[in-house]
């Protein structure tokens, strides 16, 4: 039985490989071009299994590793690396401890999405992204405004069709060189805007409204691309043996110390699908801002709760893992979403 394990870079890759018993058969380091890795792959058994760590350009490299008739095993890079115990750190030990973990069996891997749902993927998370960046416009030019004491009370949104009237007036009374800035940056704005839109429409026609987006859509603060991005992130639910472990995986658990009979709870973890957690504090949020429309749901009635003993960065907090769970049941049994609060009002008797 051969080991073989990349220990992947932005131009190259070392290639450790290894028989059964552990020993070296070879190591060589590969740079980084079409083909290269699939042409130094085909001089080994085909089937066997080969080790790369997720790094930020592994799309491309398990797609080789398969077209060479291997299995790619993806790594959580740094659960590996914990599990390595290594002080120092360079490539050959980082690529012969992954040979060393994938002979004991203990080699921490992930799920590998197939090539089209990478593809997909990367609708929703170019969406998001450009989101952010018009966040940060809106934001830099409130900030310009505020340093020369303006502000925008007319209207709620200063950037819709009537607010840019009234933002447009205060801007004329900005210096020179800094009127000039925020013009150019709602030029940016405005570019953003069609960005997205063109995007949104894509995904629209792109995804079917299948039945398991119209299942998700059944969620409080949940809309189409909320549902549409949750959908293709999660991929197969299969992998996920309980409500617990999707929460888990979507960032929505608190971090744990617990000693000596005592146990405090952290802030959210950030070693996770940080395009899944965004979609359910997303959903957590427009809960938030519509809850006194809907005070009868689990969800309004849950935030309210622990807002009062806890503060509003926890309670949206357990409204997203709240969510993830449910996301868990719904695409487990495939039925829509039940409150709970309703669900235990339709079972009192009258």
């Amino acid at each position: 039985m051969i080991n073989i394990a990349f220990d992947s870079h932005k131009r190259y890759s070392l290639c450790s490989v290894e028989d059964g018993h552990g020993d070296l058969i070879v190591e060589e380091r590969i740079n980084h071009q079409p083909g290269a890795i699939r042409a130094y792959l085909q001089a080994f058994p085909e089937g066997c299994e080969v080790a790369v760590e997720t790094i930020g350009n592994w799309y491309w490299i398990v797609d080789e590793i398969e077209a060479a008739r291997m299995k790619p095993l993806l790594v959580h890079a740094r659960k590996a690396k914990l599990m390595m115990g290594c002080v120092n750190k360079t490539d050959r030990l980082d690529v012969r401890g992954l040979n060393r973990l994938q002979r004991s069996g203990t080699l921490p891997t992930v799920w590998i999405p197939p090539g089209e749902l990478r593809d997909k993927r990367d609708l929703g998370r170019t969406r998001l992204f450009l989101v952010n960046m018009r966040t940060r416009l809106k934001n830099r030019i409130h900030a310009t405004l505020a340093k020369y004491a303006l502000k925008v009370e007319e209207v709620k949104d200063p950037f819709c069709k009537k607010g840019r009237l009234v933002l447009s007036d205060l801007i004329d009374r900005l210096p020179h060189h800094t009127r000039f800035a925020v013009r150019s940056q709602l030029a940016q704005l405005d570019t953003l805007e069609r960005e997205i839109e063109r995007l949104e429409l894509r995904m629209k026609a792109l995804f079917e409204m299948t039945p398991m987006i119209q299942r998700l859509r059944t969620m409080p603060g949940v809309g189409y691309l909320l549902a549409e991005i949750m959908a293709l992130e999660i991929g197969n639910i299969s992998r996920f043996a309980s409500a617990q472990h999707l929460a888990s995986y979507s960032g929505t658990t608190p971090r744990v110390r617990s000693s000596g009979g005592k146990t405090s709870y952290g802030s959210l973890r950030k070693d996770v699908n940080h395009y899944l957690k965004w979609a359910y504090v997303e959903a957590a949020h427009s809960i938030c801002i519509n809850r006194d429309k809907y005070p009868q749901r689990h969800t309004s009635q849950l935030y309210n709760r622990l807002r009062q003993r806890k503060g509003h960065q926890k309670a949206i907090g357990a409204v997203a893992r709240h969510l993830a769970e449910a996301t868990w049941w719904i695409m487990t049994r495939e039925q829509k979403y039940q409150d709970r609060v309703q669900a235990q009002q339709s079972q009192t008797p009258a």
